[in-house]
């Protein structure tokens, strides 16, 4: 991974009147990173991304973004930058291609035809372009409002909980579309969460804030341990059974009976399959393996250690 920094982030502080909303965050990111910027509602993620885009000013602390001090070169840096901080507005009763032809001459970027329809492609709407937008599910605007990001070319997208409110099919199809923009277009994302597991799917890198304060920066693989997770494992009967029978395998001491038909351990990820044969070929019928891990898990775990 390259260890090109490309937004560096130092002793943020932002006040509202007498409220502190930020306190002192600071953090780096990497060229090539998906960097997951992590907390709970209210952390001062938000606050922090708009610091970022220069959409607020904060009252203390640095921001550098392609090495560039932003308040002395906004412009220039914005240039290169592609972000959706709030929910993307779209005019409903025009086609998604007509959206992003008015958003590009607004924007006053060199936009070609040709490249929003390959744009559109790219974020899973093809065939759609011509469709008015009002007619889009929720999870197709949000990949539309990736595809309005990427029409001037940024090198840097910034994503504010871009989940948030999808069904299961639009999460999904959102993660994929983050990782290809890592992957086939070389960009480096920045996303917000509260939910620790969406970080974990696509995430290298991550930052987590609460309270205004970054509390840990690092590699998401070193920072969840991800050799370890807890695992819910849903039966369609004989939890107490399932139990008795894990005892003295599978980390015996870490097994706990949450319902007739459920149970969570601590196991290493790599023993889930052998774990899931185990239960099978003991005639047990296994409804639903999960991994299991809240961001208040995480925080837990991080002030006991």
């Amino acid at each position: 991974m390259n260890n090109e920094p490309i937004i560096e982030i130092r002793g943020l502080q932002k006040n509202f009147g007498s409220f502190t909303a930020v306190k002192d965050v600071s953090f780096t990111v990497n060229k090539g990173d998906v960097f997951g910027f992590l907390g709970p509602n209210g952390a001062g993620k938000s606050t922090t991304m708009r610091c970022m885009l220069s959409l607020i000013k904060p009252n203390a602390g640095q921001i550098h973004i392609f090495g560039k001090n932003l308040f002395e070169e906004r412009n220039a840096i914005l240039a290169k930058v592609g972000s959706i901080v709030e929910k993307p507005d779209f005019y409903k009763y025009l086609s998604a291609l007509k959206n992003l032809e008015i958003f590009a001459r607004i924007s006053g970027a060199a936009v070609s035809q040709k490249t929003i329809y390959e744009t559109l492609e790219f974020v899973g709407l093809s065939g759609r372009e011509k469709d008015k937008v009002g007619g889009f599910s929720h999870g197709m605007r949000q990949r539309l409002g990736i595809a309005q990001t990427l029409l001037h070319q940024p090198e840097l997208i910034i994503l504010d909980e871009p989940t948030t409110g999808l069904d299961p099919q639009g999460i999904i199809e959102v993660r994929d579309l983050i990782l290809r923009l890592k992957h086939e277009q070389n960009k480096t994302v920045i996303l917000s969460s509260h939910q620790l597991a969406e970080i974990e799917h696509v995430a290298n890198r991550m930052v987590i804030i609460n309270n205004g304060q970054t509390i840990i920066e690092g590699s998401v693989s070193e920072l969840m341990n991800a050799q370890e997770t807890i695992l819910s494992i849903e039966l369609l009967d004989k939890g107490q059974q399932a139990l008795e029978f894990l005892q003295g395998r599978f980390s015996a001491g870490k097994a706990v009976l949450i319902s007739p038909k459920k149970l969570e351990l601590t196991i290493e990820r790599n023993l889930v399959p052998t774990l899931n044969a185990a239960l099978v070929n003991a005639g047990f019928e296994v409804v639903a393996l999960e991994p299991k891990r809240t961001l208040e898990d995480f925080f837990i775990q991080m002030t006991q250690s």
